[in-house]
């Protein structure tokens, strides 16, 4: 592979380069300017990619860059254009050419070059391992270009939307599934805009085909893995239904095929290949449109997802196998005891209610003290008949649990729910598990969890029983319930007396972001009852971790915003500017809301 990219801008090219960094000013200048005004001067695929920035709200005089993920660097791409990319580096290391690889949203997943002045130049722009260089954060560039049109894009000096990336020239190149054709990344060579011109996009794609020629190699090793893990699977259970996949192939057993029509097929397979995909995903069931559900079980001792090859165990549910209800809730459905009058929550127990009284099994998350339990249990007595049974994870620290557990599961009509099950140990998972097997259809379960990333071994025991989740929204997030909260938690605790909240007050309980949720709002009240049993409440009865904020009353929005904060510091060991980066903000802004939101760091 030749490495002469160097050359000298002609006289010509300096004018032509002149007249693009002007037509540029005009459009960025004049809202609408007419496009006979950058036409002829500019390039039809970069006069149309400024438009597309300038629709995107692309800063044009500064870039502020998310930092979206840690690349993975045993992808199947990955492996398929390491051995070209290094060699590539090897030919161009005494040229000051940056080598960059990326995923097909555009973040920058390996980044090579033999000059450090450049080095520096690329960090200074965030064009690094982790940033997107997406068209719709970046502007007009190589990269985001080139996977918005799908074509090889060379982005030279004022081509680029933003001003910053002016000293560079850009030549980028989609790569090409080389079955599906789908894009599957891009390679970009970056150099100096005095160094860079059509020979690097010609050095571009040819690197770009041997990667695609390398992953149709790979792919061919892949598909024999595939048959090979498909063949021994069917082997191993041949009573049961089979289904593997690995990129465009698909395998499925005899018994599969014909239990399972066309239509239902092509929905099972998405779901399949969206579970390959998110392999942290705890949504295994789903609903086809012939009504019937699919559970997909891994087989975990042939998957592997860096490979891309997924088998699984499928389990099919006729609707027609579901106890028929005692009645159908209405679509709007009031469950008794339950105060709240936010849309989120409204819909929240609409949901729930829906799913209880259809007798589907149901898996409600949400924080500690949001209310879980208590709209699931509600929703059950409304909707089920008999007794509702309710164990906690406490309970079954009690040996004889397990056992008063499995002698409801064998009712006929059972109605159980479990509480906080992401806080069960791995060997009672398992054991509740097996007393579930085969009791599907028998009656009704809820069950209670935390929102979050899920433990493995729940995954892989208890969730998949379950085809719905609802997630039930923190105080925070619906700060207008207080309007009726308060008053009717206080009629509760003092039995039924009428005990009225001054407004000043009630805006005081407004600014708190309440972590603890209802329960931590219960326990507030029960401390001023405690000591207030008659006459209104005002700001002076409040506890004093109440009567200390000074904050304005959160928006949902803004609850949102300051919560992914709070997680954005947790996760980066509360360094602010760490946490900016990953939120794709700037040091100021996250500084500002740390301040406006009274967040303690």
């Amino acid at each position: 592979m030749s490495t002469a990219v160097k050359h000298q801008p002609t006289a010509q090219a300096r004018k032509s380069t002149t007249f693009v960094a002007r037509a540029r000013e005009r459009f960025l200048n004049d809202d609408g300017v007419p496009d006979d005004r950058i036409d002829g001067t500019v390039r039809d695929a970069i006069s149309t990619s400024w438009r597309r920035s300038r629709s995107f709200k692309v800063q044009a005089d500064r870039l502020e860059l998310p930092f979206v993920r840690e690349p993975n660097t045993d992808s199947p791409l990955m492996s398929a254009a390491r051995p070209v990319l290094d060699q590539l580096a090897v030919d161009l290391s005494d040229e000051p050419v940056s080598i960059i690889l990326t995923s097909p949203d555009g973040v920058v997943l390996s980044r090579a070059a033999g000059s450090g002045e450049l080095l520096t130049q690329l960090d200074a722009v965030s064009l690094a391992p982790g940033y997107s260089y997406s068209e719709e954060h970046a502007g007009t560039n190589g990269i985001g270009t080139a996977l918005e049109t799908r074509q090889a894009t060379l982005v030279t000096g004022p081509e680029h939307y933003a001003g910053v990336l002016a000293q560079l020239s850009c030549a980028g190149v989609p790569i090409r599934n080389p079955f599906s054709g789908g894009i599957v990344g891009a390679l970009d060579l970056t150099g100096w805009v005095e160094e860079g011109g059509s020979l690097l996009l010609s050095l571009a794609k040819s690197a770009t085909v041997q990667i695609e020629q390398q992953m149709l190699a790979n792919a061919s090793e892949r598909e024999s893995r595939l048959l090979a893990a498909y063949l021994a699977t069917c082997r191993r259970a041949p009573q049961m239904m089979v289904l593997a996949l690995a990129a465009d192939v698909v395998l499925m057993n005899r018994r599969l095929r014909q239990s399972i029509d066309p239509q239902d097929q092509v929905s099972m397979l998405e779901h399949a290949v969206d579970q390959t995909l998110d392999a942290g995903t705890v949504r295994r069931v789903n609903t086809l449109p012939s009504g019937r559900t699919v559970r997909l079980a891994p087989v975990a001792e042939f998957s592997d997802t860096d490979a891309g090859i997924a088998v699984f165990h499928v389990h099919l549910m006729d609707p027609g196998s579901f106890p028929e209800p005692r009645r159908r809730p209405p679509a709007t459905a009031t469950l008794p005891g339950i105060v709240g009058r936010s849309s989120s929550w409204r819909e929240c127990c609409d949901r729930i209610a829906q799913h209880v009284g259809a007798g589907r099994w149901i898996a409600v998350s949400g924080e500690r003290g949001s209310g879980r339990a208590a709209v699931l249990r509600a929703a059950a007595g409304q909707y089920r008949r008999g007794t509702i049974r309710v164990f906690s994870a406490e309970d079954f620290s009690d040996a004889d649990t397990l056992d008063s557990f499995g002698a409801e599961i064998e009712r006929d009509d059972f109605a159980i729910i479990l509480r906080d099950i992401d806080e069960f140990d791995d060997d009672m998972l398992f054991d509740v598990a097996d007393v579930l097997q085969g009791r599907e259809h028998a009656g009704w379960l809820g069950i209670t969890l935390s929102t979050g990333d899920t433990l493995p071994a729940l995954g892989a025991t208890l969730l998949p029983f379950f085809s719905h989740t609802v997630e039930v929204p923190p105080l925070r997030h619906r700060i207008e319930d207080l309007q009726v909260l308060v008053p009717a938690i206080l009629r509760q605790l003092t039995r039924g007396k009428e005990l009225p909240v001054a407004p000043d007050a009630m805006r005081q309980l407004s600014k708190y972001t309440w972590p603890g949720n209802v329960a931590e709002l219960r326990q507030a009240l029960r401390d001023v009852v405690t000591h207030h049993r008659s006459g209104t409440i005002t700001v002076k009865q409040l506890p004093p971790t109440y009567r200390a904020q000074s904050r304005h009353t959160l928006t949902r929005i803004e609850a949102l915003e300051r919560d992914a904060i709070v997680r954005s510091l947790e996760e980066n060991g509360h360094n602010k500017l760490a946490a900016a980066h990953a939120l794709g903000i700037s040091r100021a802004t996250i500084y500002r809301k740390i301040k406006e939101f009274g967040i303690d760091v």
